[in-house]
């Protein structure tokens, strides 16, 4: 029987499919709480909006990817995930995350933006690096997926991991390519509640939103147990992404 065979909680199996992964997960949502905090005691704001919305939107964000990637590692096989070269990418991967939270939330202290922040030579760009290597783990993973492909899981996994790297990197690259996420001049600041898109003018954000999120849509169409059911969400989704993307570089907004 195997080391994950005989965890005794769900949990202990995740961390021993993907123990860096699953600390890093831990560290984001513990570190949100003195962020939730500061929001509290800081009335400072950028662009109308608290200085510490993006380092929390961030945290939340980043659990959310490393902890289902620490929980789809457990329908990878465990030679794998135990190899030397495995672990030392893994570990890049976390140290990419640390570094992003890091710049977002010293940006906020600052009482500056993290994003399009040119002040400091290079940066910038080493943290479009960094946001790069952090999303190629969906990528790595994906493949895993797809070479096995024995199941109409590993199908939904392996499409919706590959999709959620190439869909980022083709939208955020053009978006950090620009001077900011909106297509356009708003001129009143209307927003979506609570995801706080422009209701004004084109919004990169939406589309980059749906793209990360491919590794959690297109695997729900596995539940059906049809690998067909899941190549048409695979593509509807492509499709819906890519027609939103569109309409923001229009200047339209979603809603």
């Amino acid at each position: 029987m195997t080391a994950l065979a005989l965890a005794a909680s769900p949990i202990d199996r995740i961390r021993q499919a993907a123990p860096q992964l699953t600390a890093i997960t831990a560290i984001l949502i513990l570190a949100s709480a003195p962020i939730l905090v500061a929001m509290a005691i800081d009335p400072r704001e950028f662009q109308g909006e608290s200085i510490w919305l993006k380092p929390l939107k961030f945290h939340i964000a980043l659990a959310i990817y490393t902890g289902s990637l620490a929980f789809y590692a457990l329908a990878l096989p465990q030679a794998r995930l135990l190899t030397r070269n495995w672990r030392i990418y893994q570990g890049v991967v976390v140290a990419a995350v640390v570094g992003e939270v890091i710049w977002i939330g010293g940006a906020a202290a600052l009482g500056t933006g993290s994003h399009f922040n040119l002040t400091v030579p290079g940066l910038y760009g080493l943290m479009g690096v960094a946001a790069v290597t952090l999303t190629s783990l969906s990528l790595a993973m994906g493949v895993l997926f797809w070479k096995t492909r024995a199941t109409t899981l590993h199908l939904g996994l392996a499409l919706g991991l590959i999709l959620t790297f190439v869909l980022t990197v083709v939208i955020a690259g053009t978006m950090s390519s620009g001077s900011g996420h909106h297509i356009g001049t708003a001129v009143t600041g209307a927003r979506v509640p609570v995801m706080g898109w422009s209701r004004e003018v084109g919004d990169l954000r939406v589309a980059h939103f749906l793209a990360t999120h491919a590794m959690h849509a297109v695997p729900l169409a596995a539940l059906t147990g049809s690998r067909p059911a899941v190549w048409a969400t695979a593509a509807v989704y492509t499709a819906l992404t890519l027609g939103i993307f569109a309409q923001a570089l229009m200047g339209l907004p979603l809603i």
